[in-house]
């Protein structure tokens, strides 16, 4: 599903809450920078206890995310980071070329592959439903 018009877009955040009950707050919103662009900030906290710190740089007119960053927290401890911060040396990262996840142990050079996470779809969705199966 490519990155809809801004209006969808800001149902689609902005109704998380109801689509995942696994959701205990959200803080999420998104600031029109432009006619086609926007940014996203905000974060989602989890009934387990985790919590997604999101940031998106959005261009509704090409339809794409043009930058991302998303930092999971539990507690005040960070356990996971996302980033499309090209890795070629990393034959294991190639499935999903760039995108990937930082997460211990080691978790500044721990890269795993982040499937379903693009510039060219909603990761939000993704990521919820993958940090709700998390355990602090």
């Amino acid at each position: 599903m490519p990155i809809p018009e801004r209006s969808e877009y800001e149902t689609l955040i902005y109704s998380l809450p109801d689509q995942f009950p696994e959701i205990e707050t959200s803080t999420l919103h998104i600031y029109s920078t432009s006619a086609f662009t926007g940014t996203l900030e905000g974060a989602v906290i989890l009934k387990n206890g985790i919590r997604i710190q999101a940031v998106e740089v959005l261009d509704f007119g090409a339809g794409i995310i043009r930058k991302y960053s998303y930092t999971v927290y539990h507690g005040d401890r960070k356990i996971r980071w996302y980033d499309p911060q090209p890795h070629p040396e990393n034959e294991e990262l190639a499935s999903t070329f760039p995108h990937h996840f930082h997460e211990e142990p080691g978790i500044k050079q721990n890269r795993i592959p982040a499937p379903g996470i693009s510039f060219d779809s909603p990761n939000l969705p993704v990521l919820v439903e993958t940090c709700a199966k998390l355990e602090g």
